[in-house]
C-alpha cells in the first residue's frame, strides 16, 4: 500500500485506493441502475433525493413514474404541490419531496431552467447538501469534488481505520478533508460511483464481504477484524413514543380529509383528524347520528418517534340531513368531502392510503 503525503492535520492516505475502486467499478458495479452513467443534472439529482435513506429496491418504480409525470425540470417546477407529493406518496421523509419541488422552481426562476455547474452552486439550492451538490457536480460536470453520504462515511472509515467520532463536527470536517485527499486526478464519475455502489453491496452495514472487496488489502478495519466498529459515533437518537386517534369519516363514498400543517410530520399530506385521545374524540362527537367504532391500532415507525395510530370509522347514515351535516363540518378540523377514487390520488400518508384502499373491516 502506497501513502500520499496530506496536510499536516490529516493523516497518510493510500494513493492505490481510487486505481482499485474506478476498476472495480468499471466491471462490477450497478450499471443497470437507469440513473447511472446519465450526465443529465435532473436525472442525477432526483435519484439522489429519492435515495437518500431509502433502498434502491423501493426507489426504481417512483424513479420512473416522477419521470414519466414531470419529464424534466420545468414540469417539475410547474406542477401543484399536491401532485409531487402525490407521486411521492409511500416513499416516507416527505421533506424531500417539498424541497424537491421548491429546488426545482429555484433552478427555474434562478437559473433559467439549467441546473448549475458547479457544486458550490448546487449546495446553494433548496434540498441540496454538500455530499448531493458533489455527486451531481461529478456526474454531470466532471467536478473533482468528494461525495460523503451515509454509505461512503462507512467505506472510508473502515478503509481509513478512522476513529474519530462522527458525532463531532471537527472530525467530521477531518473526513471530508481525506475524503478529498482521495479524490483521482482522473476517472472521476467511476471513482464516485465505485463508492456508492461498494457502500451499497459489498461493505455492508452488517456482516460486510470483506474477502470479495476490492478494497480489502488497503482496509484497516478488516485487518483488525472489526469492520461492524466503523463509523465511530457515539450521540444517538432518543427515540420518543406518542399516540393519536384518527376519525375515519364516510360520508357514502366520500371521507372528510384535512391538510397537515407545515411544518410537522407529514406536513402538507392529506389525512384524517386527528385527536389527542378517546375522551376528546368521543366529546366531539357526542351529538353525531350514527356510531363511530374503534379499529385496531397500529404503530408507525418515524425517524425518532414511534407513532401509535388508532382509526375511528364512522359511516354517517344516508338520510343525514343539510343543517346537521353543516354542524358536523364546523366541529371538524378544516377540510372537505374528498370521493375515494380522488384520495387516493393525493398525497397521503402510508397508513392511511393503505386505509383508505382496503376499507373498513365488515
Amino acid at each position: 500500500m502506497t501513502l500520499s503525503p496530506a496536510p499536516a492535520s490529516i493523516p497518510l492516505v493510500p494513493t492505490d485506493l481510487a486505481p482499485r475502486l474506478i476498476n472495480w467499478q468499471r466491471q462490477h458495479g450497478r450499471h443497470g441502475l437507469p440513473w447511472v452513467g446519465s450526465t443529465d443534472p435532473y436525472r442525477v439529482w432526483l435519484s439522489e433525493i429519492m435515495l437518500q435513506q431509502t433502498q434502491v429496491s423501493v426507489v426504481m418504480d417512483y424513479y420512473a413514474r416522477f419521470l414519466a409525470r414531470f419529464p424534466d425540470v420545468a414540469a417539475l417546477a410547474a406542477a401543484p404541490l399536491d401532485d409531487v407529493l402525490a407521486l411521492w406518496s409511500g416513499l416516507g421523509y416527505y421533506s424531500r419531496a417539498r424541497n424537491l419541488h421548491r429546488c426545482a422552481q429555484a433552478v427555474v426562476a434562478q437559473h433559467g431552467g439549467r441546473f448549475p455547474a458547479s457544486s458550490a452552486a448546487l449546495a446553494e439550492l433548496p434540498g441540496i447538501g454538500r455530499s448531493t451538490a458533489a455527486a451531481i457536480a461529478a456526474f454531470c460536470f466532471g467536478e473533482r469534488c468528494a461525495i460523503l453520504d451515509g454509505n461512503v462515511k462507512r467505506v472510508l472509515t473502515r478503509v481509513l481505520g478512522f476513529e474519530g467520532d462522527l458525532a463531532q463536527a471537527r472530525q467530521e470536517k477531518r473526513l471530508w478533508q481525506m475524503a478529498e485527499a482521495l479524490l483521482p486526478e482522473t476517472g472521476i464519475e467511476a471513482y464516485t460511483q465505485g463508492l456508492m455502489d461498494l457502500g451499497a453491496s459489498l461493505c455492508s452495514q452488517r456482516r460486510p464481504a470483506c474477502d470479495a472487496c476490492p478494497l480489502a488489502g488497503l482496509c484497516v478495519a478488516r485487518e483488525q477484524g472489526r469492520p461492524e466498529a466503523y463509523p465511530v459515533k457515539t450521540r444517538k437518537l432518543r427515540r420518543g413514543t406518542r399516540a393519536h386517534l384518527l376519525l375515519w369519516l364516510d360520508r357514502g363514498d366520500a371521507v372528510w380529509l384535512v391538510q397537515r400543517p407545515t411544518p410537522g410530520v407529514w406536513a402538507g399530506l392529506w389525512s384524517l383528524p386527528e385527536f389527542d385521545d378517546a375522551d376528546a374524540l368521543w366529546a366531539a362527537t357526542a351529538a353525531w347520528p350514527g356510531e363511530g367504532r374503534l379499529l385496531p391500532p397500529l404503530v408507525h415507525v418515524l425517524t425518532h418517534v414511534d407513532w401509535t395510530l388508532q382509526p375511528c370509522h364512522w359511516p354517517l347514515p344516508a338520510h343525514v340531513d343539510g343543517a346537521a351535516l353543516r354542524a358536523i363540518e364546523a366541529a371538524l378540523p378544516a377540510g372537505r368531502w374528498v370521493q375515494r377514487a380522488e384520495a387516493l390520488a393525493l398525497g397521503l400518508p402510508t397508513p392511511i392510503r393503505r386505509w383508505l384502499e382496503a376499507g373498513p373491516p365488515a
